[in-house]
């Protein structure tokens, strides 16, 4: 059997970096895509092909993608949608454009990328697209508004694709996870920085009590969080079962607020989630 290819972009850290390391491992063709040149660069020292993949940036999109089939002879077998981050703040205080910029990056290139891999897939007569969203993208926590509303968006768009492309063979998969070890709080604080004013804001007190300690004091890793291992393990179920669920719950939270959103009313579910 040829071996068997995926495109996993975000892979510069965490979940990205673990699922391209584990797919390797288990014999997977990996192309580990990251948005930096810098970073592409440390992969291929370490024996990945890595295109140069930024959401934000449509024509490295279409070359990366374009590397990617050159390398294969014009096949693709399966497909991570991964890299994305977050702009921490109160809605209020969340200015349209940090909006666009993040739906841009989370969700607007996603789509640009799912729907050039389409055809390509449709051609060979297989193919898997795994979409890395989030327990956010079901239940909403208050001060995640941004990240919240690009992984709504992106599980609308995912279960209509799913529904639509059951004509085919390709099969369309969201993964859900709750706390995982990543540098995604980390990486937020930029994006903080840019846009939120929280000095002006009328909640001042709630970040520097709340928000801001929780962005910039590492306290250790939250309750239940688990290893970037944990999502490689439902992502090599998602690619390689013959036939993959259509959702994968990761982590201890992602249950409990699946069940939780199930049975409460929506007064009660937000008493829970405004705890936190």
């Amino acid at each position: 059997m040829p071996q068997k290819s995926i495109l996993i972009t975000g892979c510069s850290s965490g979940i990205g970096y673990a699922s391209a390391l584990g797919l390797r491992d288990a014999g997977w063709r990996v192309f580990a895509a990251c948005r930096k040149q810098a970073d592409c660069d440390r992969l291929i020292e370490d024996g990945f092909e890595s295109p140069l993949i930024d959401y934000e940036a449509p024509d490295t999109i279409e070359q990366g993608l374009s590397d990617v089939l050159a390398a294969t002879g014009g096949t693709l077998d399966a497909l991570f949608n991964n890299g994305a981050y977050g702009v921490p703040g109160a809605v209020e205080d969340l200015p349209t454009d940090a909006l666009r910029a993040i739906f841009e990056a989370n969700f607007f290139g996603w789509h640009t990328l799912t729907r050039a891999v389409i055809p390509v897939m449709r051609a060979q007569g297989h193919g898997r697209i795994v979409q890395c969203s989030s327990v956010l993208g079901f239940v909403t926590m208050p001060w995640r508004g941004a990240y919240n509303s690009t992984k709504f968006a992106l599980e609308g768009l995912s279960d209509t694709l799913r529904i639509e492309l059951r004509d085919t063979p390709i099969h369309v998969v969201l993964i859900e996870p709750g706390p995982v070890t990543s540098r995604i709080r980390a990486n937020s604080i930029p994006h903080f920085e840019r846009w939120i004013d929280w000095e002006a804001s009328p909640r001042a007190e709630q970040y520097r009590t709340g928000l801001r300690k929780r962005l910039y004091e590492d306290n250790g890793p939250d309750t239940f969080e688990l290893p970037p291992e944990a999502v490689v393990r439902k992502l090599r179920h998602a690619i390689e079962a013959a036939r993959p669920r259509p959702r994968y719950y990761v982590t201890t939270p992602t249950y409990i607020m699946g069940t939780l959103r199930r049975i409460l009313p929506t007064r009660a579910l937000d008493w829970v989630l405004s705890r936190g």
